[in-house]
Parts: structure tokens; sequence; C-alpha cells
């Protein structure tokens, strides 16, 4: 069940939410409640795939979420942003929101102990290798798309992500990160720049030598980055 509910939160919350919703979510209360049915839904579906009885505590998180966005919603109508930070400090509080919610749900059912969460998760992702897997390959495609391009432009810019103009690397980047990710897997590390390099290759024309050289070169090591250190850990916990 802990992967189980980590997985739809990763689907729910990333993989399903396209960019017309995440716009409505962002401005009407329509938008929010159409994607909390969507987290809703999946969580209710992996949760019966996992234990038919848990069903209570999957509507639990999925209603929860749903109330978290509302609350950000209306937050952000209140209080206008002084600070371009302030695009990844929401990002990190509202995640730190949700995965609290399921950590609770969990502890209260008794699939986790609050002495021992971290040990838990490590000894449930070793025992249920495919779940594992299938949680590490969900993470390095959206997920890890938004983490990045949030936490570099907060950092690098000190700005929000401006998403239509690096929308087009969205899920080419999402590629190259499985294909990283299998390699690294495989123990196959070569084969590791063969993915990495032509896209740096091909834009270089158009972006080093201007303003966004900076930022575009920390976007590529970053996915890099984080397509390395998935596929090191997967291969740690899973004994691949």
């Amino acid at each position: 069940m802990i992967i189980a509910m980590l997985l739809a939160h990763l689907i729910g919350d990333y993989i399903l939410q396209w960019d017309a919703l995440a716009y409505w979510k962002s401005r009407a209360l329509k938008g929010v409640l159409v994607h909390g049915s969507i987290v809703l839904v999946v969580t209710v579906l992996l949760a019966a795939l996992t234990d038919l009885s848990w069903w209570t505590w999957a509507i639990f998180i999925g209603l929860t979420h749903t109330a978290i966005d509302a609350a950000w919603l209306w937050f952000n109508r209140r209080f206008t942003p002084r600070h371009g930070l302030y695009a990844l400090a929401r990002l990190m509080l509202d995640q730190i929101a949700h995965l609290s919610v399921i950590a609770i749900a969990l502890i209260a059912s008794g699939y986790l102990m609050p002495s021992s969460l971290l040990s838990d998760l490590i000894v449930t992702l070793q025992t249920h290798r495919v779940l594992a897997i299938a949680l590490g390959y969900a993470f390095v495609t959206l997920p890890a798309w938004i983490l990045i391009e949030f936490t570099l432009y907060g950092l690098v810019n000190g700005s929000a992500p401006d998403l239509k103009t690096t929308t087009h690397n969205k899920y080419i980047g999402s590629l190259e990160r499985g294909l990283m990710t299998t390699f690294v897997l495989l123990g196959q590390f070569a084969l590791v720049p063969l993915v990495a390099l032509p896209r740096l290759v091909l834009d270089s024309p158009h972006i080093l030598g201007n303003d966004r050289t900076t930022l575009y070169v920390a976007e590529w090591l970053g996915s890099l980055a984080v397509a390395v250190l998935i596929g090191l850990g997967l291969k740690r916990l899973t004994g691949f």
C-alpha cells in the first residue's frame, strides 16, 4: 500500500495533470475539483488493487488533496507573491502537505510506524521490486520535470518557470530521463552520454551564448543528475 499510494500521488498530481488543467486549477475552483476528482479516482483504484478494505482511506486522501489545492487557490487570490522563490516554496509546501496526508493515512491504518518511516519504506521498496521500479520511472517523467523547472528557476532566476517556453522539453526530457535511468539500472553507464548529449548539441546554436545559457545548462545537468540518481537508487534497492 505504501508504494501504491506514492504511485497514485505521482500519477494523479503530475502525470494526469496536463497544462490546460494546471492553468485552470490555478484560476478556478472548478479546475481544482476536476483535478481533485482525478486524484481521487486514481487513489481509489490503486488502493483497491492492493487492499479492497482500504477504500475509505483512499477517499480521505483524495478529498484532502482537493481541500489543500482549494486552500492554495484561496491563498493565491489574496496574497500577491513578491519574490520569485515563492513558486518554489509553494511547490515544496504543497508536496509536503499532500505527502503528510498520505503518511497519516498509512500510519493510522497500520501500514507505517511513526518510529520507522524510512526503514519501512526501504523494506517495502526492496520487497516489491516491480512496484519500486514503476515508482522510480513515474518520478523521472513529469514529476522530475516540474521539480527541476521550479527549483532551477527559483534558485537561478529567482522567478517562477515560464512553462509556455519550457513545455517543448517536457516529454523529450521525460523520455531522455527514462532511457538514462534504464541504462544505469542495467549497469550500461557508457550509454548514458548517448542519450544526454544529442539535445544539448542540437539546441546549442539557439541557447548557448544568450541570457538563457546558464539556466539551460543547469536544467540539462539537473535532468541528467535525477536520472542517474534514480537509476542508482533502483539498482541498489532491487538488486538489478
